[in-house]
């Protein structure tokens, strides 16, 4: 499930340890878990003899959503993000590596779909009232989407050597791709700390790597997009190495005069997106690219998001409404790690 990232006036991480009773160097399933990105994280590890304990573990987790936080938020004025966004047109600021990155992975993805993709939507995201300046979620005028879809447009920021710069009255947010982000970062961190198992959930964008004691592998399941609270699982995969991202249509959401209207904003429309594709899961080896990934193919839609996906060798999968229930699609490569009625 696609959650909006970095929700909320407050992104105070908390973090809580859930510790196992034994004390024992034996193998045991540590478990961490707390707020973050106007969200949640849940974060299941094997603790042996090898790995730090849990709280040498959240430390370290908790470090690492808190870098995030400062530079990346778009809710903490004093962040790096929100500093650039607040400079005047035709601004350069020095930024920190990662959020160049990030900058420069966003327009790569733009490129790549000819502008399906946009580090630069906000101000649309607001007009439609889901955006964190948003007053209500409602149809706006015609004037005020104009109004809204002149301040987009990713082509209007660059990188130039440790800056961020542009040349129009933009704003850099990254909802779409921040959660898997700091997925890998803690992933990467886990590889240094000696943790070769371990499951990491980070609003919804999820990795997960190794056996858990018994030899089991970690189980991921996929839902069908029902909302209202609704679960029913649709498919079980099992992941060793690989980040997963599901995107859906189903969880934010207004209706007005009969229409239903999803907070995926297509940016070359300036609207919701409004085709027959509930949610695609992404499956990659990179946690990042999986995020951001999901979000572009359920912009797409159920044939271009399959051509995409075909096209670029993306593992994904696709559910449509079809009448009163679902149809599912999936991509080459998704079929090549997950055969039908297995795993890798």
């Amino acid at each position: 499930m696609l959650r909006n990232l970095l929700q909320g006036a407050c992104l105070a991480t908390a973090l809580v340890l859930t510790l196992s009773a034994c004390e024992s160097n034996a193998e045991r399933v540590e478990e961490l878990s707390g707020l973050t990105m106007g969200s949640t994280f849940t974060i299941k590890y094997v603790y042996n003899a090898a790995t730090p304990a849990a709280d040498a573990v959240g430390a370290e987790v908790q470090s690492i959503l808190d870098e995030v936080d400062r530079q990346m938020s778009t809710y903490r004025l004093d962040s790096d993000i929100a500093r650039f966004n607040q400079s005047p047109v035709n601004t350069c600021m020095q930024m920190p590596q990662p959020v160049l990155d990030l900058v420069q992975y966003g327009h790569e993805l733009s490129r790549i779909s000819d502008g399906a993709f946009d580090l630069t939507l906000g101000p649309l995201l607001d007009v439609w009232g889901f955006g964190p300046q948003a007053r209500a979620k409602h149809v706006p005028s015609a004037e005020d989407i104009a109004q809204a879809k002149a301040r987009v447009g990713y082509q209007h920021v660059r990188v130039v050597n440790d800056q961020l710069c542009k040349d129009a009255d933009v704003q850099v947010e990254f909802n779409s791709i921040a959660a898997g982000y700091t997925v890998d970062r803690i992933s990467e961190r886990f590889a240094e700390l000696n943790i070769d198992s371990y499951m990491i959930e980070v609003t919804g964008e999820l990795i997960a790597k190794g056996r858990k004691p018994d030899g089991s592998p970690w189980r991921i399941a996929l839902e069908q997009p029902l909302g209202d609270g609704q679960r029913v699982i649709q498919r079980v995969l099992e992941i060793d190495g690989y980040g997963l991202n599901t995107s859906g249509d189903y969880r934010n959401y207004f209706e007005e005069d009969g229409v239903r209207f999803s907070h995926t904003i297509d940016p070359q429309e300036a609207a919701p997106i409004r085709h027959r594709l509930a949610s695609v899961t992404v499956v990659d080896q990179s946690t990042l690219r999986a995020d951001g990934l999901g979000t572009l193919l359920l912009v797409l839609g159920p044939e271009r998001g399959l051509d995409f996906a075909e096209q670029h060798n993306i593992a994904a999968f696709f559910v449509m409404r079809d009448g009163d229930g679902f149809a599912t699609q999936v991509s080459s490569e998704f079929s090549r790690i997950f055969p039908e009625g297995g795993n890798p």
